[in-house]
């Protein structure tokens, strides 16, 4: 459990920055970097290369050299801390409620009390304290890629069509991907020497790849992507979840083909197919349900809105016509207006709680009043089936998959324009 734990814990920070450590001689502990009106000291590059270095050992890949492991270290601590810079720049801030709410969540999630989570946490070596200004420092960072990015982008019906038309032309429809990659990057103006430099590199990883060196020990010490440091591992891909630059490559590739190089702005891409696996359908319970909301208000207490939800079951189970009943009560004014019908619903249409109740319930069957935040319901199911919802999900999935590539590309453009346009002074020897 402690190993799952930390991997879980690293790859939740591992664009996060650390505190400073301060060591016992104050003169060992000196500046590695200038990053605008802020430093990182040498401490906090050598707490973060061994968290790193622990994260290799533990997934077996192979380690880079050190200096290597250091530059690609602090090159990530140079982005975090201009992101964390430039969030506080625009006011986001993150209270301490929400920041408890959230490691409570992991901590949750793990199956562990906090108290739990915390011995874990310092039994690896880990210090509560930091832990809790990472994911501080990773909360505010998402806020702010949300706010620069991610709301500006918008994917179009017609996105979504062209998108599922071409998947279906490339017989990607039903197979996922396991997917390496190695990125040699260029700046975001490169001259002439910088295209021959990252060139050069590229040959020379791309021949020692052909010549059978390992794919995850040459992305550790060569690659610029956000997954160095996890041997390039992109993880399992449907089709459609492939970077737009590899598709076209992937389509030809079998298990344990090695691309040509890619060319982008951002740089020379190297992928590895790892290997290839068939997608489930997707069959779901669906429930046809309908409903009557009363809520409550300083007028309408929460034993008034019970009892009046109880004396409207107890006439349904007398005979009277739910959907009438609906129509009269119901404060839901939309479904109000059907009869209380909600349609077939499938498993994360409606709120945990509704959902729970409706679970349990056969067919026909009126259940007790319940709350959720919307008010207080009484819900009967009218039927269940078996619905193969494949088209519905590839369909959301399809849009899903459009914006986070138009995100991931954006986020990559402006995380450049923001490091080109910092001013950064290296002091590591």
């Amino acid at each position: 459990m402690i190993k799952n734990l930390y991997i879980k814990i690293i790859m939740l920070s591992v664009l996060a920055s650390f505190l400073p450590q301060l060591y016992a001689a104050e003169e060992v502990d000196k500046i590695v970097a200038v990053v605008e009106d802020d430093v990182i000291l040498k401490s906090e590059l050598d707490t973060r290369v061994q968290t790193v270095t622990n994260q290799l050992v533990e997934q077996g890949t192979p380690l880079p050299p050190q200096s290597v492991l250091e530059k690609q270290v602090l090159d990530r601590l140079i982005l975090t801390k201009l992101q964390i810079q430039m969030a506080a720049g625009t006011g986001i801030r993150v209270d301490d409620e929400t920041l408890n709410r959230t490691i409570g969540g992991i901590a949750a999630e793990n199956e562990l009390t906090l108290d739990q989570f915390r011995e874990i946490l310092e039994a690896d070596g880990y210090q509560y304290l930091n832990f809790r200004e990472d994911i501080r420092n990773e909360i505010m960072m998402s806020r702010l890629r949300q706010r620069q990015v991610e709301n500006r982008v918008f994917v179009s019906e017609r996105e979504v069509d062209d998108f599922l038309i071409n998947l279906q032309h490339q017989g990607g429809l039903e197979q996922e991907y396991l997917i390496s990659h190695i990125l040699i990057s260029l700046p975001e103006s490169p001259t002439q020497e910088d295209l021959e430099q990252s060139r050069q590199l590229a040959d020379k990883v791309h021949l020692e790849l052909r010549e059978g060196a390992d794919f995850a020990a040459l992305a550790a010490t060569y690659s610029d992507g956000d997954t160095a440091l996890d041997g390039g591992d992109l993880g399992w891909r449907k089709y459609s979840q492939v970077p737009t630059l590899f598709v076209d490559f992937i389509a030809t590739m079998v298990t344990g083909d090695i691309s040509e190089l890619i060319r982008s702005p951002s740089g020379y891409h190297i992928i590895k197919l790892m290997d290839v696996r068939d997608a489930e359908e997707m069959v779901v319970t669906q429930t046809e349900a309908r409903h009557i909301l009363i809520k409550t208000s300083e007028i309408v207490g929460e034993d008034e809105a019970v009892n009046r939800l109880v004396s409207l079951k107890r006439r349904i189970e007398n005979g009277d016509d739910f959907s009438q009943l609906a129509r009269g009560n119901s404060e839901d004014i939309v479904s109000a207006a059907d009869g209380g019908e909600l349609g077939w619903l499938s498993p994360g249409d409606t709120v945990p709680e509704f959902e729970a109740v409706m679970g349990e319930m056969e067919i026909d069957e009126v259940s007790d009043p319940f709350r959720t935040q919307f008010g207080f319901h009484i819900l009967q199911v009218t039927g269940k089936r078996q619905h193969d919802s494949t088209d519905d999900i590839r369909r959301a999935r399809a849009r899903d998959v459009i914006r986070q590539r138009k995100s991931n590309e954006a986020t990559e453009t402006w995380l450049q324009e923001l490091r080109d346009d910092a001013y950064v002074e290296y002091r590591l020897d």
